[in-house]
């Protein structure tokens, strides 16, 4: 079940999941804490399971239903367990966008791809750290 924890920022459990998604950098992690805090655009939700904070989801969604995820994370424990898969769906299912985009590197690349996104390199963006654009055109509702 989502919830809405950008209220709660402040929070070490939410912290330590949105650490999860940011280089293992304090810096990185105040930044996103900022975000999140400063920018009235900015989404965060968290992913309860058993009413255990399990995952986490930022991002921003813009006057064409284009959603630009931020932040996704799943603890460590969790992984594995179909958690981002079921993020990403109840997110789609509440917030309705039209397409899904993230950037993102080497390691989450296959978990996008095999929930159907489409996957564009975007070359090296920091010195030897290949990027990636990850797309979903979501399939419009049947009435």
């Amino acid at each position: 079940m989502l919830i809405d924890v950008k209220s709660r920022l402040q929070e070490t459990a939410i912290q330590e999941l949105l650490s999860y998604s940011v280089f293992p950098d304090t810096d990185e992690l105040e930044k996103s804490i900022n975000l999140y805090e400063n920018d009235s655009n900015m989404w965060l939700y968290g992913y309860e399971s058993e009413g255990i904070l399990v995952g986490i989801i930022g991002f921003r969604i813009d006057d064409a239903q284009e959603m630009t995820i931020q932040h996704l994370a799943v603890e460590p424990h969790s992984r594995g367990a179909g958690f981002g898969r079921g993020i990403i769906l109840e997110m789609i299912e509440e917030m309705h966008p039209v397409k899904i985009m993230a950037e993102t590197d080497e390691d989450a690349v296959q978990f996008y791809r095999s929930i159907g996104f489409v996957i564009r390199s975007l070359g090296e963006k920091y010195p030897g750290v290949e990027r990636f654009l990850c797309t979903y055109e979501v399939e419009p509702e049947e009435e």
